[in-house]
């Protein structure tokens, strides 16, 4: 008798902004696949009598591949467990959540979703930036800075997105920070358009560096920004105060 699944969104960070939802079906979970986005401090609290499988990534290097951590979920809900697949954000924002919904439907094991509150909102929140704004952004598009190694061109479109107006949020782009910020300014958007990048938000030592579209990657490299950051790139990053000054300002 085939168990259930949990595609589970843990937030942005921290126990504060854990679902009530999310928080019964971890309590309730006999295996957890967790990565390391949520947090030490909501790890913390997995429940001892669950099976706990790490599928986090450190140094670069995934402990299991995406093909495993499917065939983990697939088989021990074949078992009749009751699985929580635990995601930083929320499972459907660039976290791999569809396919594994795809993956768990194609043998017939009952998935329940159960939405996070995306860190590409909360992130750039909790630094006083607003992704939207009335007097700045009528709307925000949301971009994978990392796109699956295996296409033979990337899906984006960077010449609407160059031209667009409104804010851009990416997540996971500090890899390839400069490759994005030169494809946007190659493609007409203006060199000074303001750029906030913020390091682990909601953690005790969330950073954050700000620039322009030219100097960013410059000042990244200055201030050893480093992942999990969001990178917020618009006008409504004028909205961030820390009292610093310089060319680039980093604080909480």
């Amino acid at each position: 008798m085939s168990g259930v699944v949990y595609l589970v969104g843990s937030g942005p960070g921290g126990l504060g902004l854990l679902t009530y939802r999310a928080r019964e079906v971890i309590d309730a979970a006999e295996v957890i696949l967790y990565d390391q986005l949520p947090g030490e401090e909501i790890l913390s609290t997995l429940p001892a009598s669950a099976e706990k499988i790490d599928c986090g990534k450190y140094g670069g290097a995934h402990t299991l591949s995406q093909e495993e951590i499917e065939r983990l979920m697939v088989d021990r809900a074949k078992q009749g467990r009751r699985v929580v697949r635990l995601k930083g954000g929320d499972p459907f924002v660039f976290g791999r959540g569809g396919e594994e919904m795809e993956v768990l439907r194609e043998h017939n094991i009952t998935v329940e979703v159960v939405p996070g509150i995306t860190s590409a909102i909360a992130v750039p929140g909790c630094a006083g930036i607003p992704v939207t704004h009335r007097s700045f952004a009528s709307q925000v598009t949301f971009l994978t800075g990392h796109e699956d190694p295996k296409k033979e061109e990337s899906a984006i479109d960077w010449g609407w997105l160059a031209q667009s107006p409104g804010t851009i949020v990416i997540l996971m782009g500090v890899k390839n920070l400069g490759q994005i910020t030169a494809s946007l300014i190659a493609h007409g958007m203006k060199s000074d358009k303001p750029v906030a990048i913020i390091e682990r938000g909601f953690r005790p030592d969330q950073q954050v560096t700000i620039g322009t579209l030219a100097d960013i990657t410059t000042g990244a490299q200055a201030a050893g920004v480093k992942p999990p950051a969001i990178i917020v790139i618009g006008e409504v990053v004028s909205l961030y105060r820390d009292g610093s000054e310089g060319a680039w300002s980093r604080g909480q």
